[in-house]
C-alpha cells in the first residue's frame, strides 16, 4: 500500500509539472465589425422622403433619403442670376462704348467748345471797359471766370471722348472676369449642395441605422444614414502589449466567434503602431499595464452572414 501511494504521488507531481510547463497560446479579444459609412446632414432641413428601411441591402447610387430642397433651390436661383449679371457686365466691358455714346460725347465737346469761344469773345470785349470807366471791374471779373469755366468744360468733354475712344482698360476686364468666376463658383456650390439633399449610397452596403424619421429636422452634421459596407465582417481586436512583437500584418489566425463551434480563418490586415488603453471587455491574462494595439483581422466568405457586434477571440500562432 505504501508503494502504491508513493507511485500515485509521483504521477501527481509529474502531471503538475507538465501543467506548469504548458502555456496558453497568446490571445486577444474583440468584436466583429463592418466598414461604417456615416452620411451627415449637409443642411438643417426637414426630411421629406425616406426610400429605405433599416437592415435593407442597397446598391451603389441608390436613393436613401431626401431633404426639403425649397430654400436651397431659391439660393441656387439667386446665385445663377448673380452670375448672369456678372456675365453681362463683362460682355459690356469687352464690347466697349457704343457708337451712339461716342457721337454724343463728340456733340458735347463741340457744344462746350462753342460756349468757350463765346465766353472768350465776351471777355475780350469786357476786359478794357473798366479802364475806360464804361463797366464795373466786377463785370470784367465775372466774364473772365466764365471764360475759364468754359475752357475747363472743354477739357473735361475732351477727356471723356478720349476715354471712350481708347476703350475699356484691361484691368477693368480682369475685374469683370474675376467677378464672373466668383459668381459661377457660388452657383456651382449651391448646385452641388442641392444634389446632396438627395442622399444616395456611395457603395453597396446595408442600412444599419436611420436615426431620424420623416418630418424631422436634424442639425447640420448630424448622421442621417449609417451604412455597413463590405462582403464580410472583419474582427477588430486588441492585441496585448506583451504579444505585440509577435504579431505582424499578413499573419494567419484562428478566430473564435461566440455561438460558433468551429473557428474562422483570418489574416491580420492592419495593426496600429500607437498603443491604446484596452477596453474592459478585451482584458485578458496579465493586464497590469492595460495597454494594447488595435488590429483588424480580415475574414473569408464563411463570415459573410455573421452580424456586427459579436464577441470574438483570436489565438495567435495557431494557424501559421
Amino acid at each position: 500500500m505504501k508503494l502504491r501511494h508513493r507511485r500515485l504521488v509521483a504521477i501527481g507531481l509529474s502531471l503538475l509539472a507538465v501543467c506548469a510547463c504548458t502555456k496558453t497560446p497568446p490571445q486577444a479579444l474583440g468584436t466583429l465589425e463592418f466598414d461604417r459609412i456615416t452620411m451627415p446632414a449637409p443642411v438643417a432641413e426637414h426630411i421629406v422622403d425616406i426610400d429605405v428601411r433599416e437592415g435593407e441591402q442597397v446598391a451603389a447610387g441608390q436613393a436613401l433619403l431626401k431633404l426639403d430642397p425649397a430654400r436651397t433651390q431659391a439660393e441656387l436661383a439667386a446665385a445663377q442670376a448673380q452670375a448672369q449679371h456678372a456675365r453681362e457686365v463683362l460682355a459690356e466691358l469687352k464690347a466697349g462704348p457704343r457708337s451712339e455714346n461716342i457721337a454724343q460725347a463728340r456733340a458735347n465737346l463741340a457744344a462746350a467748345q462753342a460756349q468757350a469761344l463765346d465766353a472768350r469773345a465776351f471777355y475780350k470785349r469786357m476786359a478794357p471797359l473798366p479802364k475806360e470807366r464804361a463797366a464795373a471791374v466786377t463785370d470784367a471779373d465775372h466774364a473772365r471766370a466764365a471764360a475759364e469755366n468754359a475752357e475747363a468744360k472743354v477739357r473735361a468733354e475732351q477727356a471723356a471722348l478720349d476715354a471712350m475712344l481708347h476703350g475699356t482698360r484691361t484691368e477693368q476686364i480682369a475685374q469683370g472676369e474675376a467677378a464672373l468666376a466668383s459668381a459661377l463658383a457660388q452657383a456651382d456650390a449651391q448646385r452641388i449642395l442641392l444634389d446632396k439633399l438627395t442622399m444616395v449610397a456611395p457603395r453597396a452596403a446595408r442600412v444599419d441605422s436611420l436615426p431620424y424619421r420623416l418630418g424631422d429636422q436634424a442639425p447640420v452634421g448630424a448622421p442621417l444614414v449609417i451604412l455597413l459596407a463590405g462582403d464580410a465582417p472583419y474582427a477588430r481586436i486588441y492585441v496585448p502589449e506583451q504579444a505585440r512583437a509577435d504579431v505582424k500584418v499578413g499573419d494567419s489566425l484562428r478566430v473564435f466567434v461566440a455561438g460558433r463551434a468551429q473557428p474562422l480563418a483570418g489574416k491580420v490586415r492592419m495593426i496600429r503602431s500607437e498603443p491604446v488603453f484596452t477596453p474592459y471587455y478585451a482584458l485578458i491574462g496579465d493586464d497590469a499595464a492595460r495597454l494594447s494595439y488595435l488590429a483588424e483581422v480580415a475574414l473569408d466568405a464563411d463570415a459573410a452572414a455573421l452580424p456586427a457586434g459579436l464577441p470574438v477571440r483570436v489565438e495567435f500562432g495557431a494557424a501559421r
